[in-house]
């Protein structure tokens, strides 16, 4: 508990940058007895199935990164096939998932935060998923690190909004209040068969960077960033949207009446990509 209070202690202090800073560097490394040990030790120590992944040897990948961002087989990710579901976008824990009420997201217990914050003020943005759903995907650092569609769906608006880099994990979720509104993120609203969506792609420390298919280059800018799109960008349920370079989360928007979730699914259900999470209403 000390450990864990130092440690947020010292992200307030905005170490956080430095430290990804550094790791980002170190992941990229290509002296190959020194990559090759990163990738064994964080192997072993998080339990990888390599077994699963397009490049099963580990000393095949040629930085850390390329084997934390790794592809997976195809066969090894079924996509929910019903026309009318929803697939999960990414392996992981399901931190929170339900209804948004009085335009307020759940966040833990004692904690909530404001959908206007986590879409950066975005007031016309906002109202498109007033009395919504929404659900909150942790990735873990042993979790696939690939973000698919749940849906299909065509790209409208991104609006990148800079912020701090506290880790997600349950622990900060907890004890950090407006953690997802605070911390920097990509937001990426979509037009689909049942309305707008957005996938919001929120960075964390050590995460290297959020990459999306239309945009490889990281988002990071100084201030508040929006880009419009003219329908040129199109996913299907499945296609892959994007990346981080080490583990953070993901949240998902919908409107009011649009979909349905599983009533199994619960904070702390573990998810892969591609299961149905939820049916068109």
């Amino acid at each position: 508990m000390i450990m864990h209070s130092l440690k947020t202690g010292l992200q307030a202090l905005s170490f956080e940058r430095i430290i990804t800073a550094f790791f980002g560097r170190l992941a990229q490394c290509r002296t190959v007895w020194l990559k090759n040990w990163m990738i064994r030790t964080f192997i072993r120590r998080y339990q990888v199935d390599l077994r699963i992944a397009q490049c099963e040897k580990a000393t095949d990948y040629p930085t850390f990164n390329d084997f934390f961002i790794r592809k997976l087989k195809t066969a090894a990710r079924p996509i929910a096939g019903h026309s009318d579901d929803v697939a999960c976008p990414v392996d992981g824990t399901i931190s929170q998932i339900g209804f948004i009420q009085d335009n307020r997201l759940f966040q833990a217990k004692g904690f909530d935060f404001s959908l206007l914050a986590l879409l950066g003020n975005a007031v016309q943005v906002a109202q498109l998923f007033h009395q919504g759903l929404f659900a909150t995907f942790y990735l873990a650092p042993k979790d696939y690190h690939r973000i698919h569609m749940p849906i299909d769906g065509r790209l409208q608006k991104t609006i990148f909004i800079p912020g701090r880099l506290f880790s997600v994990n349950k622990q900060n979720t907890q004890q950090i209040p407006q953690l997802f509104a605070r911390n920097e993120r990509a937001v990426c609203l979509f037009d689909t068969p049942i309305g707008p969506m957005a996938m919001i792609l929120v960075g964390a420390v050590i995460v290297g960077s959020i990459n999306t298919v239309w945009q490889p280059d990281a988002y990071r800018h100084p201030n508040v960033t929006e880009q419009a799109f003219s329908n040129e960008v199109f996913l299907k349920k499945g296609d892959e949207l994007g990346y981080f370079k080490l583990g953070s989360t993901v949240i998902t928007l919908f409107p009011a009446h649009a979909i349905r979730w599983l009533e199994h699914l619960a904070a702390d259900s573990s998810v892969v990509m591609g299961q149905r999470i939820g049916r068109f209403i």
